[in-house]
């Protein structure tokens, strides 16, 4: 299975925006009675936008329908650029992080903290994020730096269980290369997946921005950290840990006498790509 798909975080982020009913202008109070004759009769009152246009028009005015609408536009190409760097990475990510502290005895290899390493995510993310205004340049350094920073304890912390069923009762002195019994990423556990929650993430987005006045900041990052709670739980059910290469010595082998052992103090090769 591929990285988190970009398709449906962007949905699931434009999804979580939209149900903030944002209105442009914002804070709108009419001026004074006199504020309609200024437009002319066509102008007065349009169609509203679709209900998943991501900001609210405040009034139906042609204006205000045309601005949420256009604003609207601009955030939905900048959620799926974003949302595409953060999938692209995690997807780059993948292919470069192998296992290298995995410790067997018998049929048990246990996966130690550590012991699986990769890239930094925040380069990678950056690389391809929406660059084209200052402020995309800002929005999207503090959601690459956020969760670089944040991905790191994760996948750092992860530990668990791979079976290498041959390794129980092996007729040689020393195991070749097996690959481990494919299991689900979820099964392996971290204590840093507490940092990647949509609390955590939208609260380290809004420190690394460091502007408590810039626009709609504060949803963009709780629309996108709430999304990738969901697909990254989706992500760790469908990925696979597979083609750990695992080998060790069998001490107690000595034929005729005792022609099968375990595998005792075994360990792994370094492999990039066992995540899929």
């Amino acid at each position: 299975m591929p990285a988190p798909q970009k398709t449906m975080l962007s949905k699931l982020t434009k999804t979580n925006f939209a149900s903030k009913n944002i209105k442009l202008p914002i804070n709108w109070k009419q001026p004074g009675n006199q504020y309609p004759d200024a437009f002319q009769k066509s102008e007065r009152s349009v169609a509203p936008n679709p209900p998943m246009t991501l900001f609210k028009e405040a009034t139906l005015n042609k204006y205000h329908v045309d601005t949420a609408s256009t604003i609207g536009r601009k955030f939905e190409k900048y959620i799926d650029g974003v949302c595409g760097a953060i999938c692209d990475a995690i997807d780059k990510w993948m292919k470069m992080a192998p296992m290298v502290s995995v410790v067997i005895n018998g049929p048990t290899g246990m996966l130690l903290p550590g012991g699986v390493i990769g890239p930094p995510l925040m380069p990678l993310i950056f690389a391809t994020a929406p660059k084209s205004t200052p402020q995309e340049m800002k929005y999207s350094k503090a959601i690459a730096q956020a969760f670089g920073t944040l991905w790191q304890p994760w996948h750092m912390g992860l530990t668990g269980t791979l079976m290498y069923p041959p390794f129980a009762a092996f007729p040689g002195p020393v195991a070749p290369p097996m690959p481990n019994v494919p299991i689900p990423l979820i099964a392996l556990s971290s204590p840093g997946e507490s940092g990647l929650s949509p609390g955590s993430l939208k609260s380290m987005m809004e420190a690394n921005l460091a502007d408590p006045k810039a626009l709609h900041a504060p949803d963009l990052f709780d629309a996108i950290a709430k999304a990738f709670n969901t697909v990254f739980q989706t992500f760790k059910t469908t990925t696979i840990v597979q083609n750990v290469l695992g080998t060790g010595p069998i001490p107690t082998f000595a034929p005729p006498v005792v022609p099968v052992g375990p595998v005792v103090m075994g360990s792994v090769i370094p492999t990039p790509g066992v995540l899929k």
